[in-house]
């Protein structure tokens, strides 16, 4: 499976692309990080964003989007922009029908480093070591880009096999509820039957 993922931004948008081999072998297709100029228009930004990941959909044809999840910040205006540049993105898979999902810092860390309090660094040299590359992928933003698509393509399919379990769990209360209801009605219908036969007898007994 070919996931790209996003850590998405205005300044500084990661971008990383990555193969899922059998059990968790994972190895890096491309990544990169696009760059739009504070003092540009937001429009112009956004509109960058777009065509930069428009012209990665094209060319590495990935089969699910992973992007990061706006977490609390307390800057406001940073949040604002990466959940715009986020929704620039899943507008883009959209429009192809590729599956978005959106996995928090915390999910990111935990997959990768085993920690969920890991910082940068430690996620950094965790996408370096176990997609074997040469360097350190810089800045952080392509690092979590490739860290992202990691934590898809270990944490999906786990999520889509629980989502089935529950579904069979449904599926098998709803039947029991139903036998239940089906069984009390035959009993009643029972008793009723019964009441009237008794009372038909005391009648004929009368006379």
């Amino acid at each position: 499976m070919r996931v790209l993922g996003v850590d998405p931004g205005l300044t500084r948008c990661g971008l990383g692309v990555v193969d899922g081999g059998i059990g968790r072998q994972v190895a890096c297709v491309a990544v990169d990080v696009v760059r739009t100029p504070a003092d540009d228009e937001l429009s112009r930004r956004l509109l960058r964003i777009s065509e930069a990941v428009e012209e990665w959909l094209d060319t590495y044809r990935p089969e699910a989007i992973a992007v990061e999840r706006v977490f609390s910040q307390h800057n406001v205006r940073t949040a604002m922009g990466t959940a715009q540049a986020g929704g620039v993105v899943a507008l883009g898979a959209a429009r192809r029908g590729l599956p978005v999902v959106f996995h928090t810092p915390s999910e990111v860390k935990a997959a990768v480093t085993g920690s969920g309090r890991a910082d940068k660094a430690q996620v950094t040299g965790m996408v370096t070591r176990l997609l074997k590359l040469e360097a350190r992928p810089k800045p952080a933003d392509a690092a979590d880009a490739l860290a992202l698509a990691i934590c898809h393509l270990w944490r999906e399919p786990m999520r889509g096999r629980l989502a089935e379990a529950e579904a069979r769990a449904a599926d098998l209360a709803r039947a029991h509820k139903a036998k239940l209801a089906a069984a009390a009605k035959a009993r009643g219908g029972a008793g009723n039957t019964g009441s009237a036969n008794v009372a038909r007898t005391r009648r004929e007994t009368r006379r």
